[in-house]
């Protein structure tokens, strides 16, 4: 096997280098980069590459050999395990760039899943993968959910008696959603919002009203005036992270919020599924502020793998609201299924969901910070280091222009008006960051991206004095 000339790029993420340098290792494997029996750089030329000690090459690789990614032989050096990566040959090489999808990245979950489907034929409840369940999902998943949601959601209160297993955030948004707006309702949100809600209106037959912001978010002396014009008894919130501006709601600014909700009596469902990507000091979830009307979602989908198809739903500490929730997950699936929360049980069990987690959020500062350097000022202030997205505020209009131009350039981003209830309130683009396989082709996006942006910013010029 010829030597591979692997030269990874660290940057700036955080972690030590060692960590980093793994990281790197099993995106690169996931990715085919790497290939099965590979021969990697001796540890010492490759320390002289990235200008590393030694020493933290070699730890490097020890720990790359006990995650099974590699295997070293005595006189011969390190090589690519064979079998453990899987690539994504489902996704077609070339063509368009896609940064209009909002997932994480996959190569750190590939790199795993072959352990995993492994791991999990040697479940004692794997039967429950073929079969029927329950509505709320196996208790083993819910108890999975609620360790999810205390650990990595900020949600002291989580339980598994109060959790609903769903097929994604958007599943659950439809659930709750659902089970409290009738055709012809009015539902309050954002003006900008997750494009995903304007879907599920028109199919519920519920009308959206949006609520004007600031730059903490939905303001509550709008929310109070149109709750009272409108009637409405649902509002839908994203309160970390916001998508699509990145606006992270403050702690001051909830606690005003869940104060309309209770004078106007106001059902809450908060799509906090960004909250892993945000600051280390995210607020406290309106789930804990307001236990008795709050519908907390999550999305282990959006956190961890798009495809697993998983999230959850946290009912209010309402008996007779948890009823309503659960008759409608039954309505509309009767039971989800298991095999996806089965992988989030074993993850959790072996560690692998904390890993794939802080893999993703290492790969997403990168990303952010690539993002940062070719776009500069024009990525909207605030956000996070990794976040799944960045906001570009600019008018309707050349918002629009240059959509269609980066389409020519074979870049796809979010259509303009996809996240708008109220387009004239707040206009921009979102572009989605985890989407390409490699951090080249993100780079090759962006600086497409750039130079549509430029070309529109002459042609808008031209001619002014």
């Amino acid at each position: 096997m010829v030597q591979s000339g692997w030269r990874p790029e660290l940057g700036d993420s955080p972690g030590a280098a060692w960590e980093q340098l793994v990281t790197r290792l099993e995106a690169d494997i996931a990715a085919g980069t790497l290939a099965p029996g590979e021969r990697l750089p001796p540890q010492r030329d490759l320390a002289y590459r990235l200008a590393l000690s030694v020493g933290t090459v070699s730890r490097a690789y020890a720990e790359a050999e006990r995650r099974g990614l590699v295997a070293s032989h005595v006189g011969r050096g390190t090589f690519v395990a064979e079998g453990l990566g899987v690539a994504a040959t489902h996704r077609p090489d070339g063509g368009r760039i896609n940064l209009g999808m909002n997932v994480p990245p996959i190569a750190p979950v590939l790199s795993v899943a072959s352990q995993t489907i492994q791991a999990l034929g040697q479940r004692e409840d794997l039967g429950a993968a073929f079969d029927y369940t329950f509505t709320a999902g196996l208790p083993a998943v819910r108890e999975a959910g609620a360790i999810w949601l205390r650990e990595q959601g900020g949600v002291a209160r989580a339980s598994a008696d109060r959790l609903i297993q769903t097929t994604g955030g958007q599943n659950a948004l439809a659930i709750a959603c659902a089970s409290f707006a009738r055709p012809g309702d009015t539902v309050l949100c954002d003006v900008a919002t997750y494009p995903g809600n304007r879907t599920i209106a028109e199919h519920g037959g519920w009308h959206l009203r949006g609520v004007p912001a600031d730059a903490e978010g939905m303001q509550p002396a709008a929310l109070d005036r149109l709750a009272a014009e409108s009637g409405a008894r649902l509002l839908m919130l994203i309160p970390t992270l916001h998508n699509p501006t990145t606006i992270t709601m403050s702690a001051a600014r909830r606690n005003e919020i869940v104060a309309v909700a209770r004078t106007r009596d106001l059902l809450i469902i908060e799509d906090d599924i960004y909250r892993v990507f945000g600051t280390d000091e995210a607020p406290q979830p309106l789930a804990d502020l307001a236990p008795e009307r709050v519908i907390h979602v999550t999305s282990i989908s959006k956190a961890l793998s798009p495809g697993l198809r998983l999230g959850f739903l946290l009912a209010p500490d309402n008996d007779a609201l948890y009823e309503r929730l659960l008759l409608a997950a039954q309505a509309t699936g009767y039971c989800p299924p298991a095999a996806s929360g089965l992988i989030l049980a074993e993850w959790l069990k072996t560690g692998f969901a904390t890993r794939i987690l802080h893999e993703v959020q290492c790969e997403m500062v990168r990303r952010n910070s690539l993002a940062r350097e070719i776009l500069g000022d024009v990525i909207a202030p605030g956000g996070s280091r990794r976040s799944l997205h960045i906001w570009l505020p600019m008018d309707a209009e050349r918002a629009r222009q240059v959509y269609e131009r980066a389409l020519l350039a074979n870049v796809e981003l979010t259509p303009p008006d996809a996240p708008f209830v109220d387009g004239h309130a707040v206009t921009g683009l979102r572009v989605c960051l985890g989407q390409p396989l490699e951090l080249s082709s993100l780079e090759t996006a962006l600086l497409a991206l750039k130079a549509v942006l430029n070309a529109d910013h002459y042609a808008n010029t031209r001619g002014v004095l």
